[in-house]
């Protein structure tokens, strides 16, 4: 293994990096991590959520699926998951975000996030995140791609459509590892989860050729 870099990313902060096709990026933790990835050479095509579902044929994503973008072209696979058989990482949810947490204190929804209503929230989270993590490609904010989000486990009734959170998460950090199916600007978010202890945890994001 060639070690291209290998980042620790604090708690409630972006990162981003580029990567090369058939380099590999490791990202471990034992809470959220949202990511997302765009073309580095054409950064109008970005990780499609809908199409990625589409193309594996699945809601949640595992060893051997392809993230896709909206231009039906294959981005990333993930070639080892160290989640999988405690649960399933997300392709519903959009980012957290300081205005999604101010609106939820408001309408009295934080209890959704398992801790209650009475709770501190965060400023930002995972699209300010993001945003930061894309900064050296210049991406506007409303064109940052909807997220998979790593190690966040869902409960999804599949007759009504409800979606809720879960509490399940790693209990010590593991990782997923992708491999570039083309060259391009990645980004993860460490999110402020808050259904993890101290609201989210660090992540490390490494790049490596096998």
């Amino acid at each position: 293994m060639k070690i291209i870099s290998d980042d620790f990313v604090p708690a409630n902060t972006g990162w981003g990096r580029p990567i090369n096709k058939g380099q590999i990026l490791r990202m471990t933790a034992k809470s959220i991590i949202d990511f997302a990835c765009i073309n580095l050479h054409n950064t109008e095509e970005r990780f499609d959520q809908a199409r990625t579902k589409v193309y594996n044929m699945k809601l949640w994503i595992t060893t051997g699926d392809v993230l896709y973008s909206k231009l039906n072209n294959p981005m990333m696979t993930i070639i080892e998951d160290q989640f999988a058989g405690i649960g399933y990482h997300d392709l519903q949810y959009g980012t957290c975000s300081g205005p999604r947490f101010a609106r939820a204190k408001a309408e009295g929804r934080l209890n959704q996030y398992h801790h209650g209503d009475d709770i501190p929230i965060p400023d930002h989270g995972c699209w300010e995140n993001l945003i930061h993590g894309f900064s050296a490609w210049n991406i506007p904010p409303e064109y940052i791609p909807s997220p998979l989000n790593v190690f966040q486990h869902v409960d999804i009734d599949t007759k009504s459509g409800q979606i809720n959170h879960s509490p399940i998460r790693p209990k010590d950090p593991i990782h997923v590892d992708f491999r570039a199916e083309m060259d391009l600007a990645v980004a993860a978010s460490a999110c402020p989860d808050l259904a993890a202890p101290q609201f989210g945890q660090s992540i490390q994001c490494m790049i490596y050729e096998p």
